[in-house]
């Protein structure tokens, strides 16, 4: 078994997607209209193999239900400073014993953590 897609709950799938990809810099894998009631945009965050899916018509989760989907990075200042520079309001870092993490939202309220290593 591998991991490999999570879907994000939105209301207005256009409007996430120019989110996530102009403002966050994942990559568009597809993007496909089914029919009238059925649209899957599939995007990948830089250096994943498990990428987010963007649906209408598949699954029923309220938009801004999603929390705690973590994505995992080697340096966390570089991200967070990418992240602001790009127009994502996003935390001040934070440092834990097991990381170092800083948060955002997407337009819905979907919650996101980045989480790098501490410092040597």
């Amino acid at each position: 078994m591998r991991f490999e897609l999570v879907t994000v709950p939105v209301s207005d799938i256009d409007r996430a997607k120019r989110f996530y990809v102009d403002q966050v810099g994942f990559s568009v894998e597809r993007d496909v209209r089914v029919d009238e009631a059925h649209r899957f945009v599939e995007l990948l965050p830089p250096g994943s193999s498990c990428s987010v899916a963007l649906t209408a018509g598949y699954v029923h989760s309220a938009p801004g239900s999603l929390e705690g989907v973590q994505l995992n990075v080697d340096d966390g200042d570089e991200v967070h400073a990418n992240l602001r520079g790009r127009g994502v309001e996003v935390s001040t870092i934070q440092d834990y014993p097991w990381g170092r993490f800083c948060f955002f939202s997407d337009p819905d309220n979907n919650g996101w953590s980045i989480h790098g290593p501490l410092p040597d």
